[in-house]
């Protein structure tokens, strides 16, 4: 089922409603300090649900020898254990207390003491004085009524995790957009992040994002396997067949996206702690499948001064000033023999030929990894309003599973897609997705993993894509700008004559001159009335 703009109804209905209600209690506190204060709550909600449940299990198994208050039963099923002071039901029944905020800073302590992997994660600023603790009960109580909430909107039958992971990332939507600009430090589009996943198709191997935010890519992949477990033969048969490695530098960021996953139960290697992927790579001998990511656009502040014999970089020394093409190089590094990488960058990176940028750019189009290039419409992100594009590259283009596009770029122009969702946000609908992510996949010659968007043969639209030669690009002085080579939208004849077309033309012309005319009069006598007249 799709709403009037194309997009799947993933959503659960409700989450809007939710969202005004949490916010209504942030008061005076920043948007930026509460979202850790609610995304903390949810999470400590989810893993509480998912104890509960294994709990009851365990208590129905008693005389089988089961013991429901031994740790080791629930993580041998990959459930965290919570122990009494950190459970649901503890807090709520003490939401009410003056203390509330304490006691929820000695569940997230407890839950850390016995569940080593999240060391280190939680929040523990709820006892602190600026936050208001008649509306953390509140919190407390709208947040455990999440459940409740879900099956009176019709969710009956959703499992607690997939509801509170939706509810997770929709309130890490929202704090994006409140935060603005900062906000892009921790969340990318879901719509970019969908369509990247949908043109690399991550089915298998080993995912990697160096920079990657609250985990929004890895999330992805795994609902992209999940939608395509079945009908794809061997592909994609469970979770296990992907993993994820990845990397935050942000100490904040790098908490939430190890909620992010955590809620959802998806295990991946995000590293002991945040660090700088330039500085100190987590994963220095990793060769992933696929790259996908979306970091910092123009960042001049990546101190690169210091990594100037690095052996990353193959193509040309990054400018100290300018990151972007230190991370195409890091990305293209760490890529498997036939690894694809799919990221976004800012719309210079695709013309620059500032501090041998340009250079840089010429000699990856000339080892031939760029397969695909991507104009995105505006308005996008939150955090910017600099034009984006997405880059593809190709380690292989002869890989097996696709056809030999050797000597090939393939470029789509999207900027004319999207729908305005308010004044100043745009999103592309699931139906440009589609037609984005088919154009792609018809080209490469691969089995599109979405029957919907399915396109039998790759063909040229004008104003839309073109598959263009190395030579059409070395003619073009390596630059990548889609627009260059899509060409313009063929207008459809309406069948009117040129010659009565011009007369038309002119004579609206002519009507225009003469009210021009007519104004200009007005004007002018109105400030001769004024006694501004304009003197000969």
């Amino acid at each position: 089922m799709a709403d009037k703009n194309g997009n799947s109804a993933a959503a659960l209905g409700f989450e809007d409603q939710l969202w005004k209600a949490a916010d209504a209690l942030r008061s005076n506190m920043d948007a930026a300090e509460y979202k850790h204060v609610v995304l903390g709550l949810i999470f400590l909600k989810y893993i509480s649900d998912a104890f509960e449940e294994q709990h009851a299990l365990l208590e129905a198994d008693v005389a089988q020898g089961a013991d429901p208050e031994d740790p080791d039963e629930y993580r041998a099923v990959n459930i965290f254990w919570v122990p009494k002071e950190a459970r649901w039901s503890y807090l709520l029944a003490n939401a009410k207390q003056p203390t509330i905020g304490k006691t929820v800073d000695d569940a997230m302590l407890a839950i850390e003491r016995d569940n080593p992997s999240l060391k280190g994660v939680l929040p523990k600023d709820y006892a602190h004085p600026r936050l208001d603790k008649q509306r953390l009960g509140q919190l407390i109580d709208l947040i455990g009524n999440i459940l409740l909430v879900a099956k009176d909107k019709g969710g009956e039958g959703k499992p607690s995790k997939d509801v509170l992971g939706q509810v997770y990332m929709y309130f890490l939507k929202q704090f994006a957009a409140a935060e603005g600009r900062k906000g892009g430090q921790f969340w990318t589009p879901e719509c970019a992040v969908k369509l990247l996943v949908e043109m690399l198709a991550p089915y298998k191997g080993r995912v990697y994002d160096p920079c990657c935010g609250s985990g929004g890519m890895f999330v992805q992949s795994f609902r992209f396997v999940r939608a395509h477990q079945s009908g794809n033969g061997n592909r994609g048969k469970a979770k296990g067949d992907i993993s994820i490695f990845g990397q935050e530098s942000n100490h904040t960021t790098w908490k939430l996206a190890r909620m992010n996953l955590a809620i959802r139960g998806i295990d991946g290697n995000l590293g002991p702690e945040h660090a700088d992927s330039f500085h100190r790579d987590l994963h220095p001998d990793l060769k992933a499948d696929y790259v996908l990511a979306n970091p910092p656009f123009n960042d001049s502040d990546w101190r690169g001064e210091l990594l100037r014999e690095d052996k990353r970089w193959q193509f040309g020394r990054p400018s100290t000033s300018n990151a972007n093409y230190a991370w195409v190089q890091h990305f293209i590094y760490h890529l498997a023999p036939a690894g694809l990488a799919g990221f976004v960058l800012a719309n210079g990176s695709m013309s620059s030929n500032q501090s041998g940028e340009g250079e840089i750019r010429k000699n990856i189009i000339e080892a031939d990894l760029v397969d695909c290039m991507v104009a995105l419409p505006g308005q996008l992100f939150y955090s910017t309003q600099i034009p984006v594009c997405l880059w593809f590259i190709a380690r292989d283009k002869r890989d097996s599973r696709f056809r030999d596009r050797r000597g090939e770029i393939l470029f789509i122009d999207a900027r004319k897609l999207g729908t305005l969702t308010d004044r100043v946000h745009r999103e592309l609908t699931d139906a440009d997705i589609r037609r984005i992510a088919g154009t792609y996949h018809a080209w490469r010659g691969d089995s599109n993993p979405d029957p919907q968007s399915a396109i039998a043969n790759y063909t040229d639209v004008p104003g839309f894509c073109k598959a263009a030669t190395l030579d059409h690009v070395r003619a073009n002085g390596y630059v990548l700008t889609p627009g260059r080579y899509v060409g313009a939208e063929e207008i459809e004849d309406d069948g009117e004559p040129f010659d009565e077309v011009m007369a038309r033309l002119v004579e609206t012309l002519r009507a225009q001159q003469v009210e021009a005319a007519r104004l200009d009069a007005a004007i002018a006598a109105n400030l001769e009335a004024l006694g501004y007249g304009v003197s000969e």
